[in-house]
């Protein structure tokens, strides 16, 4: 009996573990077999849409996407900082960098356009229903601590390799920011403006529409930035799986021991990340300073 004890203390009985690995694999396999139609139909509407928004970044000429560019964030952030950023374009337009950089910003574009369209409905259900609050709270905690490279096996076994697996692997790893921030936005609007929006006989549509969704845009915004940022630092991971884009060129750089290369490539990423922190950024003071105002 005592060497029993003893031997149950020092090793964890094999016919006590819980066969974990085992239940993934097969609602793995159970998804792979029953959901071949809706995965058809979702790959073709993601790589519809991946394909013809990085076809329209190439197709633009490189010297008119920095005039439309500076246009853009002229009227956001003011012509002093849109002329610097726009100074980032062309310095990686100067690397060379150009295509792999618009085939990088097609793919974050669509994941963040994705993570918002799912987010915010997601984070203004949570703000609204505590139990979905209490659910969806431990989704978002594991979606945010899981390795990223975890997000890789399942999408690349229903998906195959290429861009579609890529992008929902950058979807799943940037959408938690603008769900929890959304959450957070819409609970921390003041009660006293919402009961005064009550009392004046409000609708809950119209408390939301236009009293809490509007006071908690700052922090919406903030959750966009965050989901923008995740989607960059998930591009050389992606790249592993057919992402395309500067993700390539740093992993390239690594398998070749090319270290130019892949400083380039690593580089360019850094440009873009700081060009689009730079205009939420900006998109979220001037949101704050329009509420204080």
């Amino acid at each position: 009996m005592r060497e029993t004890l003893v031997s149950f203390l020092m090793e964890y009985p094999d016919d006590w573990q819980l066969p974990l690995a085992g239940w993934v694999d097969a609602i793995t396999d159970w998804l792979i077999a029953e959901g071949g139609m809706v995965w058809d139909a979702l790959s073709y509407v993601i790589l519809f849409v991946v394909v013809r928004t990085e076809r329209f970044l190439l197709w633009l000429p490189w010297s008119a996407m920095l005039v439309i560019f500076f246009v853009v964030a002229a009227f956001v952030v003011g012509p002093k900082l849109a002329a610097a950023l726009s100074g980032g374009f062309l310095f990686i337009a100067s690397l060379g960098m150009w295509d792999p950089s618009m085939a990088t910003l097609a793919m974050v574009l669509v994941a963040t356009a994705m993570a918002v369209m799912i987010g915010i409905p997601v984070g203004i259900l949570m703000s609204k229903y505590e139990v979905l609050n209490r659910l969806i709270r431990p989704v978002l905690d594991l979606m945010q601590t899981l390795p990223s490279f975890v997000y890789l096996i399942p999408v690349v076994m229903i998906f195959s390799i290429g861009r579609i697996p890529a992008l929902l692997a950058t979807l799943i790893y940037a959408a938690p920011p603008v769900i929890r921030l959304t959450n957070l936005g819409i609970r921390q609007t003041a009660s006293d403006v919402v009961e005064a929006g009550r009392s004046m006989g409000s609708t809950s549509m119209q408390l939301l529409l236009k009293i809490q969704l509007p006071l908690a845009l700052p922090s919406i915004m903030a959750g966009i930035n965050q989901t923008v940022m995740m989607a960059l630092g998930m591009v050389v991971i992606a790249s592993m799986i057919g992402a395309g884009g500067l993700g390539v060129e740093v992993f390239r750089g690594i398998g070749r021991l090319e270290v130019g290369r892949g400083f380039v490539g690593g580089i360019c990423i850094v440009v873009l990340a700081v060009i689009i922190d730079r205009l939420t950024q900006q998109a979220i003071e001037g949101q704050g300073e329009s509420h204080n105002g």
